[in-house]
């Protein structure tokens, strides 16, 4: 039996797809899409783990709090280039930057944190292309949360801006704590959400 593929599925346009067709796709398109390289990249289905954390990160008592100039977000892309358009799992972004409600994209120049929580199949993009790609842009600083014996941990990078690349701030088990320009204290215990 030969699958049947949606039009999207298919190869884009000569030259690939730009980060503007992202928000022309037809209504039976995934609903998480990122654009690397020109190329649409579909996110695998969202573990647990990866759903516990983000919960964590935007809960307004335990997660990030910034100050009233930035907000935080989930799940909504960056514009990097005209081929570059990935979907951080968590951005803390320009609260001027959401000028209405229909926003599905930011600039780079308004996003002040992006956070990636690494699931097995975006080992690589989360750990080499994303950051080389965010750095590029002048983001100032990257999380990684990677999954270690069902606990979060959590690398922190700031920007080096001489050389627009991220240096590592930390390694972060049970307790995140740290400044990006506000005080960052998460306590990392997702039990919790998970219950007992």
């Amino acid at each position: 039996m030969t699958a049947v593929f949606p039009e999207w599925f298919y190869p884009g346009p000569a030259g690939g797809w730009t980060a503007d067709m992202l928000d022309d796709l037809p209504a039976d398109a995934p609903r998480h899409l990122e654009l690397i390289d020109g190329s649409l990249i579909m996110m695998s289905p969202q573990t647990a783990f990866h759903m516990f954390v983000i919960n964590l990160m935007i809960d307004r008592q335990r997660g990030i709090r910034p100050p009233d100039h930035l907000a935080v977000v989930r799940e909504m892309t960056v514009t990097l280039g005209i081929r570059q358009r990935p979907e951080p799992d968590i951005m803390v972004v320009s609260r001027s930057a959401l000028t209405n409600l229909r926003t599905t994209s930011f600039r780079p120049e308004d996003v002040h944190l992006v956070v990636e929580v690494v699931s097995p199949e975006s080992l690589e993009r989360d750990r080499t292309t994303k950051p080389s790609k965010y750095s590029g842009a002048g983001i100032r600083h990257l999380w990684r949360v990677e999954q270690e014996n069902d606990k979060p941990v959590v690398y922190t990078f700031e920007l080096e801006p001489a050389v627009r690349a991220y240096v590592p701030t930390g390694i972060h088990r049970d307790r995140l704590t740290t400044d990006i320009g506000f005080p960052v204290d998460i306590d990392l215990d997702l039990s919790t959400f998970i219950g007992p």
